[in-house]
């Protein structure tokens, strides 16, 4: 893209349809008088006197607890400089965005129109009881060190400068994690920092509080080096001047370990980085451009560790991986101030998470193969959504052992959990799933596992432990991209049309002859069917040469169904088949069926589909709450399609009384539990939240699932195969790699439960 294109770009991105980025959406309703009286006069009184008589209660009554002020005069934006405060306001309102988007956090962007110091104080502190957190932006130094430090002093929320502490915070945990891999100690190495502002400053403290030693560190400004017989230094500036007799960067980068570069674009040259010590580590975080181009580093040093403040390279030192979780743990204990225990707990956090297997999701969003820790991954990504499940809770915890937290977390996991909804990725049933797969990983094979994204699946499944792939199709195809995807493990590769598996298909066709001789197969048809992957992989099933299958990535839905009901059959008791799929919806999990199998299921068949979700749901951990949906309630509509239902629920509570469920129900009565509770007290679903919907046919069912996933952007786990003999698992035409490793999960403890089943069968026989 053109630079004149991307200005164009931007320009409508800000001003269309709507100027600006943010806006404030209402919370309460405001329809009616009576809700307008509520929110104002005369309702609104009453929560004012009760924050009167206690101000702890403005955390209950009012958004402070959520609500964060980005504030800038706008004298140091970005790279723009002192552009003013109206000027500065587009990117105030972008930090908002940012705030909101990674930690769920509301924010008021106010620009001050001063640069005096004492105004600008007394412009924030008269502010601030509206706020539950104050963050400082774009502010000059040396005025952003006494504006934050005075501000910190005098009120009693948290306050952070995120020029100075983001880029420190991140940066120190980007540097732990470098120096581990240049088999270098923090205490032992010598940093050279150019730059001498608010963030530089701020980054060679904290790199001091991680254990770097002063006298090794070199600090340089405009002037060159800033050395103790200097005249005229700021007291941050003399902090860190140095004894040697050095004057420039080319002399300080001498068998220097690290550069930090928070200065300017291209004062670092390939004749520096070449004086460098072995393994140099060399943060160019100047933006937009670095002080030595990203290619002309790695081109000069192969032995370099680099970061950069850019996306499009590796290791981006983002500092939206800091402050709006920094934020967020230190509102959700209600801390006075954000310390630096929290910073530092910040920081650990940053660099442990960087060393965990990346989710597949990181890797689509950055269009990697495959990011692992090393050189070119030192630190998350921003798009990585376990941040606000491991930084706010760390940041929490220290202020809580520093003694500035006011509202103690007493349930970590509840806490977890709440934090992964605001971010809304409620993962914690796909998480269930994955533990209950390691426990007791099986063999499962992966009919097309010469598409990049299903051996992509495998792969994870296999390092997780979730699984023990095997892989079926061409093997060059297979080998190729397990390269590409640097997928080395020692896994089966089986291509059932190659000449080494003759004697297998040969025996798999035996099998399947004599099962099918009289329904028109033969022998000859047998071995030739067999060199189709399904069948084949359906027979390593059937043979016990493996024990679950996944397939349907590359096929439409039908055309695999068919030769799974042919060689697997029905489970051993069960009558239909059927599916269900699992919804991630901002109220929670929803389990719908039939998805995929049933076009008109009969009152009998309705049944059958209730009993079987029920155990899947319960398989995922929770107790089902069971609606069964039509277009009318109990009995309002004679029609077959509607008493059906009615029929099903009947047999239901007949037979089985312990079951949650009733029926037929509209689905909004169905979702709205005081809704239901007030129309039909009677109703076992009275009172509950329903997390299971099944529907009358297949038509509804599979619109509905696939609505919620395209409108809602919901998470779908499915189609999960019910009342098979085998576990025979099939995905939606071109799945997701998460989807995919989802269902190999799904499969695995499908395993796992019939292997009980059996167990148990032969244990009862043998009594």
């Amino acid at each position: 893209m053109s630079k004149q294109s991307r200005r164009r770009e931007a320009l409508v991105y800000h001003a269309k349809p709507t100027p600006g980025k943010i806006k404030v959406v209402p919370t309460k309703k405001y329809a009616s008088q009576r809700d307008l009286s509520l929110a104002y006069s005369p309702g609104v009184a009453e929560p004012c006197l009760e924050i009167e008589k206690d101000k702890n209660n403005v955390y209950k009554y009012t958004t402070k607890g959520n609500l964060v002020a980005v504030i800038s005069n706008g004298t140091a934006v970005l790279g723009l400089g002192n552009i003013g405060p109206e000027a500065s306001k587009p990117v105030m309102e972008g930090k908002g965005l940012l705030f909101k988007i990674f930690a769920d956090i509301d924010v008021f962007d106010i620009e001050v129109d001063t640069e005096n110091i004492e105004e600008f104080i007394a412009t924030v502190k008269n502010i601030a009881p509206t706020f539950g957190g104050i963050n400082l932006e774009d502010i000059k130094a040396p005025e952003a060190f006494e504006i934050e430090r005075r501000l910190k002093e005098e009120l009693d929320i948290p306050v952070m400068h995120d020029d100075q502490h983001g880029t420190a915070i991140i940066s120190a945990a980007a540097l732990i994690n470098a120096l581990e891999l240049a088999e270098k100690k923090i205490d032992d190495v010598k940093i050279v920092i150019s730059g001498a502002g608010a963030a530089a400053i701020s980054c060679s403290r904290l790199y001091q509080a991680c254990g770097a030693v002063r006298d090794n560190m070199v600090m340089l400004d405009s002037k060159g080096v800033i050395r103790q017989d200097r005249e005229n230094l700021t007291k941050e500036k003399a902090e860190f001047a140095t004894d040697r007799k050095i004057d420039t960067l080319e002399e300080a980068m001498q068998d220097a370990d690290v550069f930090i570069g928070l200065s300017m674009a291209d004062i670092v040259t390939p004749g520096m980085l070449k004086t460098m010590a072995a393994n140099p580590i060399v943060f160019a975080m100047a933006n937009p451009n670095p002080e030595i181009a990203y290619d002309l580093a790695i081109d000069t040093r192969d032995d370099i560790i680099m970061a950069t403040g850019r996306s499009d390279h590796p290791n981006q030192v983002n500092n939206v991986l800091g402050f709006p979780f920094i934020f967020r743990g230190a509102l959700d204990v209600r801390a006075t101030k954000i310390n630096e225990a929290m910073k530092m707990a910040a920081v650990m956090a940053l660099a442990e998470l960087a060393k965990e297997p990346v989710p597949e999701q990181v890797n689509i969003a950055y269009g990697e193969t495959r990011l692992t820790f090393g050189r070119d991954y030192i630190i998350p990504k921003p798009f990585d959504p376990r941040l606000i499940a491991q930084v706010p809770p760390a940041v929490a915890k220290a202020a809580m052992e520093s003694g500035v937290a006011q509202q103690p977390i007493t349930d970590w996991q509840k806490y977890e959990d709440e934090l992964l909804e605001r971010s809304g990725s409620d993962n914690k049933i796909v998480r269930l799933l994955l533990n209950r797969a390691k426990i007791n990983p099986k063999r499962v094979v992966y009919a097309e596992a010469d598409h990049l994204d299903v051996l992509k699946a495998a792969q994870i499944a296999y390092d997780e432990g979730i699984a023990h792939p095997i892989l079926l199709g061409r093997r060059d195809v297979i080998e190729k991209l397990m390269e590409e995807i640097e997928f080395d493990a020692e896994v089966p590769i089986i291509d059932p049309k190659s000449d080494e598996e003759t004697d297998r298909k040969n025996k798999y066709a035996e099998v399947y002859w004599k099962q099918r001789k009289r329904k028109g197969v033969t022998r000859y048809s047998a071995q030739k069917i067999m060199r189709e992957r399904n069948y084949f992989a359906a027979m390593m099933v059937n043979e016990g040469d493996a024990d679950a299958m996944i397939s349907g990535y590359s096929r439409s839905y039908p055309s695999v169904v068919k030769p799974m009901l042919e060689l697997i059959g029905l489970a051993p008791g069960s009558t239909r088949v059927a599916t269900t799929n699992v919804m991630m919806t901002q109220r929670g999990p929803m389990f719908l069926s039939d998805t995929s199998i049933n076009i008109n299921p009969s009152a009998s068949d309705l049944t059958k589909i209730a009993q079987m979700t029920a155990g899947v749901v319960k398989m995922f951990g929770m107790e089902p709450v069971m609606a069964m949906i039509s277009y009318s309630n109990f009995g309002s509509s004679k029609n077959q399609t509607a008493t059906k239902v009615g029929e099903a629920v009947t047999y239901l509570h007949k037979r089985h009384p312990n079951l949650l469920v009733d029926g037929e129900l509209q689905t909004d009565f169905a979702l709205n539990s005081e809704m239901l509770q007030d129309i039909f007290p009677f109703s076992k679903l009275a009172g509950r939240k329903v997390n299971t919907l099944i529907f009358p046919n297949l038509e509804s069912a599979n619109i509905t699932y696939k609505l919620l996933k395209e409108l809602n952007k919901a998470d779908s786990i499915g189609p999960i195969m019910m009342g098979m003999r085998k576990p025979i698992h099939i995905l939606q035409l071109d799945a997701s790699v998460d989807e995919i490793v989802n269902m190999t999960a799904i499969a695995v403890i499908d395993a796992q439960q019939k292997e009980k089943k059996e167990q148990e069968l032969n244990a009862g026989i043998g009594l």
